[in-house]
């Protein structure tokens, strides 16, 4: 059993999609973060996605809906971003430990992954509608 461009399609689509949620929350959160880089005791946050994409796409599996099917098991699932605690010691004295310089860099790299995925979506979205214009 093949997956068919349809599939393929979708699987890209769903792809597209988590990573546009991921770093959309991933860029939520780094604002976050410097809005509250002079609040006492505030404990930077971080969001994690890239290692459960890989974990996912290596896992990929075909849906089965018959027991004959072969590679069956759940369906296609992608990675989940999680938000996470940075509980690291900080060098303020405050406890604080947000780097706005780090937080800054991170925000502009999100933004370039983000901006990059969106450019993808178009590209995707072109084509479908290419096709289906039929020129």
């Amino acid at each position: 059993m093949e997956i068919g461009d349809a599939s393929n399609s979708q699987i890209m689509y769903s792809m597209l999609k988590k990573g546009l949620d991921a770093y959309s929350h991933r860029g939520k959160v780094t604002a976050n973060n410097i809005a509250n880089m002079n609040t006492p005791g505030y404990k930077r946050h971080y969001v994690t996605f890239e290692d459960s994409l890989n974990e996912s796409v290596n896992n990929i599996r075909l849906k089965k809906t018959n027991e004959k099917h072969m590679n069956g098991g759940k369906g296609a699932e992608f990675g989940e971003s999680q938000e996470m605690i940075d509980k690291s010691s900080s060098m303020k004295s405050d406890g604080n430990n947000v780097d706005v310089d780090s937080e800054e860099t991170n925000q502009a790299a999100n933004q370039l992954m983000y901006n990059a995925l969106i450019t993808e979506a178009n590209k995707k979205l072109s084509e479908t509608r290419y096709i289906i214009n039929g020129r």
